[in-house]
């Protein structure tokens, strides 16, 4: 199969996708360099080619530009090649997919739409821990119990997780924030 690829500014650095025929196989999150990412790409995708994007891709790295500005981003209708991934780590896709841009949902609540057992929760984090396409699949969005971040297996690991989370505006627990809690008026020390 004939692998493509383009790397592309975004506001977080230069970020890297792999196409083929059939849709987009990968997203790669900035290293510290153009050249880095290039490096992770080129180790990952070994026998994919530097190509200009057709407009389907051009269409993808827009989208990706404006999410990583923190503007809504649609990829409902953005051409994935998923098809040798494994049953399970699809529907986990699936779920993931749906979550809207500043939601967030457990690894545990993916489990249970997927009617698993609790412990399942293990076997989505590492479904999602696999995710070639980070971002169109949005895997940043899906936490550990108790509002924690849970790993991130993507460049930058948590710290991305967490800066992607921030750029879509996401609300990591039910808990006021500090700036939600201070008062209109200082009440004077007694």
């Amino acid at each position: 199969m004939v692998q493509d690829f383009a790397i592309f500014e975004t506001t977080i650095g230069p970020c890297g996708i792999v196409w083929s025929e059939y849709g987009v196989i990968g997203v790669l999150l900035p290293e510290a360099s153009e050249g880095k990412t290039r490096a992770r790409l080129q180790k990952r995708y070994r026998d994919a080619r530097e190509s200009e994007p057709s407009a389907d891709v051009a269409g993808t790295i827009a989208k990706v530009r404006a999410l990583l500005r923190g503007e809504p981003a649609d990829f409902s209708d953005a051409k994935l090649d998923i098809k040798t991934l494994p049953e399970f780590n699809r529907s986990v896709y699936e779920i993931t997919s749906a979550i809207p841009r500043g939601s967030v949902m457990t690894y545990g609540e993916i489990a249970a739409r997927l009617r698993k057992e609790p412990q399942a929760a293990r076997d989505v984090g590492q479904a999602l821990g696999e995710n070639p396409i980070p971002l169109i699949i949005p895997c940043h969005r899906v936490l550990a119990a108790n509002g924690k971040p849970g790993g991130y297996s993507g460049a930058g690991g948590v710290k991305m997780k967490l800066k992607l989370l921030t750029i879509e505006g996401a609300k990591l627990s039910d808990e006021p924030s500090l700036f939600e809690t201070l008062p209109l008026e200082a009440k004077p020390y007694r």
